[in-house]
This record gives C-alpha cells, structure tokens and sequence, in this order.
C-alpha cells in the first residue's frame, strides 16, 4: 500500500495566533489531525483544552489533548475550522509523523485516490 503525505497550514485563532506548516500521513482509520505533544507549544495557548481517552490501530487505549479552536488548510484545499489532537508520540529517525483522518479530509472536500497515492477534490459535498 503506498503512502500519501499532505502539506498543511495551521493557525491557532486564539490571541496567541500562531502558526506552522508540516507534512502529514494521510490516515483515514484516524479521526483528527493528529500532531505530536511534543509541538503542542509551537502553536501558543488555545482557547479550549480538552484531554480525551482513544484507542489505537493496537486496540490500547491512550489520552490525548484536544485543542482548538485552529484553521487547518491542506496544500490545494479550502481551509476548515477544527480541533487538533496532540498526542505522546515517538519519533521515528528522530522525526516525528503528524496524521491527517478522516473528519478533516471530509470538511474540507478532500477524498483519497488509493491509485493515483494522492487527495482529490470531492465534486459535491454531501447534505444527505
């Protein structure tokens, strides 16, 4: 199965407005964008903090942060506004891999081509 990386813009829209750019795995088993805790500080103080109970791919169960509220645009893609989770990862050759799920490639009219290894523009977005 090939990978498929997506650059991404993130601001915090609290008073901090901070921002960073990064590449993340697209994952479609993960719910949110997925950052390491590790950076959780690069983005400044958020408005809402909110720790939360998840189960991995391995079915272990893990707390992470949710933080937000943060406009996400994906490279080619209209931004959203969303959450972030920030969870304990570790890196892999000292480099950490942020994940792209599910609920932001839905909102921001992105689907996955499996062939191609690359996002789509979804033709119409779904009111059903």
């Amino acid at each position: 199965m090939g990978r498929i990386v997506a650059t991404i813009d993130i601001q915090n829209l609290s008073a901090s407005g901070e921002s960073m750019k990064l590449d993340a795995l697209v994952d479609t088993g993960a719910s949110y964008l997925t950052l390491p805790l590790a950076w959780k500080d690069r983005l400044g103080q958020f408005d809402s903090e909110e720790t939360v109970e998840l189960q991995t791919a391995t079915q272990e169960v893990v707390i992470g942060t949710v933080c937000g509220p943060v406009k996400i645009k994906i490279e080619g893609f209209r931004g959203i506004y969303n959450e972030v989770l920030f969870l304990e990862m570790k890196p892999n050759n000292g480099e950490y891999e942020p994940l792209l799920g599910y609920i932001v490639l839905e909102q921001c009219g992105a689907a996955v081509d499996m062939i191609g290894h690359r996002l789509l523009p979804v033709k119409y977005m779904d009111v059903k």
